[in-house]
C-alpha cells in the first residue's frame, strides 16, 4: 500500500470514529425518540441516516472507514443531524475533505464577551471584527477614535463598503482612496460570495450603485481581490495627521463567518499620538 492510500485510509478511520463518537453522545430524547431498548448509548446509525437523508448502508460505511469521500452537501447534513457546533463541523470537514467548510453567513448575530475582550486588550492597536458581508460588529476604543464612532450609528449603516462609499469623512482619512475603495469593493466581492450571501447583499449593491457612481463603477469592473493577509495603510486623522499601519486580518476561530481586522501603528511615535487622543475620550463613548 502506498503511503497516500495509507494517508487516505487513516483518514477514513478517524471520521468513522469521529461520527461514531458524536452519535453515541447524543441524547434521543433531545430528538423526541422513546429511549426504548438500547444496547449502546446515543442515536441508532439508521437514526442519524434518517435526520441526514442518506442511506443507513453509507452511513454505516462512513463509521467503518469505508464509505469513500462524501460530498460537502453530505458531511453538512450529518453535522445537522448530529446537532455539530460550528468547531465540530469545522473538525468534520477537515477529517472527510481535507479542508474547513465554506465560511456560512450569519446575520446581524454579535461577538462573544470573550472576543470583545480581545478587542479591548489591543488598545492602542485599532482593531475591529466584520462579517462576511462586511459589516461592523465589534470594534475597541481605539477604532472609535481612529476609524470612527461605528456606535454613533445604526446597525444597519455599520457597512464598510456603505461608510468608505458615502461618507465623506472616511473618504477623508484615505491616503490613496482611489486604491482602498477598489481594495474593499473586491475583498469584499468574495466574502460575500465564499459565504453563499449574494442575496443579502444584493439590495445593498443596489443601492449604493444608484448613490455612487464611482462604486457603480467599480462594482461592474468585476474584479476580485483578497483583503487578508497583511499591508502597510497610511491614513489622515483629522486631529493628529498623518498616521502609518501596519494591519493584517484573521479569521476568527470558530467563527469563520467573522475575520478581525488589527491596525498596528507603524512607529512608537503613532502609538503615542493614538494613546493621547484614547485618553482624550469622554467616559461616554469608551466601548
Amino acid at each position: 500500500m502506498t503511503n497516500g492510500m495509507s494517508a487516505h485510509r487513516a483518514g477514513e478511520t478517524l471520521l468513522g470514529t469521529y461520527l461514531r463518537d458524536r452519535r453515541m453522545k447524543l441524547d434521543p430524547a433531545a430528538f423526541g425518540l422513546p429511549p426504548g431498548r438500547r444496547r449502546t448509548p446515543g442515536l441508532r446509525r439508521e437514526e442519524v441516516a434518517q435526520r441526514a437523508n442518506i442511506s443507513p448502508t453509507w452511513y454505516t460505511w462512513l463509521e467503518q472507514g469505508r464509505g469513500g469521500a462524501p460530498s460537502a452537501d453530505v458531511l453538512d447534513r450529518i453535522a445537522r443531524a448530529l446537532m455539530l457546533t460550528d468547531v465540530e463541523r469545522e473538525h468534520l470537514f477537515l477529517l472527510g475533505l481535507g479542508r474547513p467548510p465554506e465560511v456560512r453567513y450569519r446575520k446581524n448575530e454579535s461577538v462573544t464577551p470573550r472576543l470583545q475582550h480581545v478587542l479591548d486588550a489591543l488598545d492602542p492597536c485599532p482593531a475591529f471584527i466584520r462579517t462576511a458581508i462586511w459589516d461592523m460588529v465589534a470594534w475597541n476604543r481605539a477604532a472609535t477614535v481612529m476609524l470612527g464612532d461605528y456606535g454613533a450609528l445604526p446597525p444597519d449603516q455599520r457597512n464598510a463598503l456603505r461608510i468608505i462609499f458615502l461618507d465623506p469623512r472616511a473618504r477623508a482619512a484615505q491616503h490613496d482612496w482611489e486604491s482602498v475603495a477598489r481594495h474593499v469593493v473586491g475583498g469584499f466581492r468574495v466574502d460575500a460570495a465564499r459565504a453563499g450571501a449574494q442575496a443579502e447583499v444584493a439590495p445593498l449593491v443596489d443601492e449604493l450603485c444608484r448613490l455612487s457612481p464611482e462604486f457603480r463603477r467599480m462594482w461592474r469592473e468585476n474584479e476580485v481581490g483578497g483583503a487578508r493577509g497583511e499591508a502597510v495603510k497610511h491614513m489622515r486623522h483629522p486631529v493628529l495627521g498623518p498616521i502609518a499601519y501596519e494591519y493584517s486580518t484573521f479569521s476568527v476561530d470558530g467563527r469563520t463567518d467573522l475575520s478581525m481586522v488589527i491596525f498596528n501603528p507603524a512607529t512608537e511615535a503613532d502609538a503615542e499620538k493614538i494613546r493621547s487622543q484614547i485618553g482624550a475620550m469622554p467616559r461616554g463613548e469608551e466601548i
